[in-house]
């Protein structure tokens, strides 16, 4: 169906996803996506991201955003910690919303004010499993309760490499008896990553979160497509650790190092109520720009999915600065020796076909691929593999009751 109505857009936040939001809304196709506002909480940040992208409207205030009745559709590019009050304060004033992953997380929120870091991360993980749980649910209810759509930011299944081996499974009825998937790169240095407070925790939550997602979602559509009923996830097993700490015995490090309270690896194994298994793990241990894959073992077929990297084009340069400024790809320090030059970084990692998609969701009123219900799933997930590397077993996972 052609849409010629315009979308209205305000974008909460002024970083690297940001930036890659903006890109992806001016190449929806039809020119349906209308960037409107910036809101930063620093001015100069939103006011560079808006005369990079042609935004006319900056502002600090979030509620001064909120309170333009052009913008219909609002992108929470912030720390997991403002997810929850930023998407009830958007769904109340009659925003579609889209939250990026995860879509909520255990932030100390039930603790009292002034408690210390050492309180949150400390806190027990069933803890923190009912609280990020509950955060999840809320938002999906407050933007069912206002009327608008609560889309969540999960890139990777809408990356083409996944859709497509999504599409063959399908044509194949093909049951995925095995899949294994994985990001992982050198490392964060957002100091909101490093510290349970703002982050909910470390690459599990960070990295994972996307295979995860994918894998959730590619279960679910073969359950629908064989059985009726979506597959689901009914227990996990994971482990975490810090393992940088152990890099302070070799020489000069290149990883980010300085994770304060959460891990920079880790790794759940998924099981499904099928039977079937996944493993999903996340690491900043690795150099040489950011691994994207997953790997599906079906009864008929095998299939491999890399979004990052590919070798469309491939690059040499005798020293770096070769190219000039010239990006390459995500997590690369250097241009120097041979690199993988993305050729369009945002297509194949599924963020243009994601915003292509949210638009078009909220003009025509139907779901998004990703929505709320698929963040609320992936919370429960990840939290309950915390549980499982606390308690070093297999956790349960229950099902929705709401």
């Amino acid at each position: 169906m052609s849409l010629s109505k315009s979308l209205g857009i305000g974008v909460v936040g002024a970083g690297f996803l940001a930036r890659t939001r903006a890109r992806c809304y001016r190449r929806v196709s039809g020119a349906c996506a209308e960037l409107l506002a910036v809101c930063s909480k620093s001015r100069g940040r939103a006011e560079a991201y808006a005369a990079e992208f042609g935004i006319e409207e900056v502002t600090t205030d979030l509620d001064a955003l909120l309170g333009r009745e052009e913008i219909q559709l609002v992108d929470l590019c912030v720390p997991n910690d403002l997810h929850r009050p930023f998407t009830e304060r958007a769904a109340a004033a009659g925003k579609h919303v889209v939250c990026t992953k995860p879509l909520a997380a255990y932030v100390g929120q039930d603790l009292p004010d002034g408690a210390s870091d050492a309180d949150i991360s400390g806190r027990s993980r069933e803890r923190m499993l009912a609280c990020a749980v509950a955060d999840a649910r809320a938002m999906v209810t407050a933007c069912r309760q206002a009327g608008v759509q609560l889309m969540y930011g999960e890139n990777w299944i809408y990356a083409p490499a996944i859709q497509r081996a999504m599409g063959l499974l399908a044509a194949g009825e093909s049951v995925a008896l095995e899949m294994r998937g994985w990001e992982s790169h050198s490392g964060s240095h957002s100091p909101y990553s490093k510290v349970w407070r703002t982050n909910g925790g470390g690459a599990l939550i960070r990295l994972a979160a996307h295979p995860i997602g994918a894998m959730l979602a590619i279960k679910a559509a073969e359950g629908r497509l064989l059985g009726g009923e979506p597959v689901r996830p009914v227990a996990v097993t994971a482990e975490v650790a810090d393992l940088s700490r152990a890099a302070v015995r070799g020489k000069s490090p290149q990883i980010a190092t300085g994770w304060v309270d959460v891990e920079n690896w880790g790794c759940v194994v998924l099981h499904f109520s099928d039977g079937t298994r996944a493993v999903a793990y996340g690491s900043d241990n690795q150099l040489g720009g950011m691994e994207s894959r997953l790997d599906i073992m079906a009864a008929n077929a095998h299939l491999k999915c890399n979004l990052s990297p590919h070798d469309m084009l491939r690059s040499y340069a005798a020293e770096d600065g070769t190219f000039g400024d010239s990006y390459l790809m995500e997590k690369v320090a250097t241009q120097a020796g041979w690199n993988n030059a993305m050729p369009d970084e945002d297509s194949s990692s599924g963020h243009l076909a994601m915003c292509e998609d949210f638009v078009q969701a909220a003009l025509a009123g139907r779901p998004a691929r990703s929505d709320g219900e698929l963040g609320l799933e992936v919370t429960r997930v990840i939290y309950s593999a915390y549980l499982s590397a606390e308690q070093g077993g297999r956790v349960a996972i229950e099902p929705d009751v709401s």
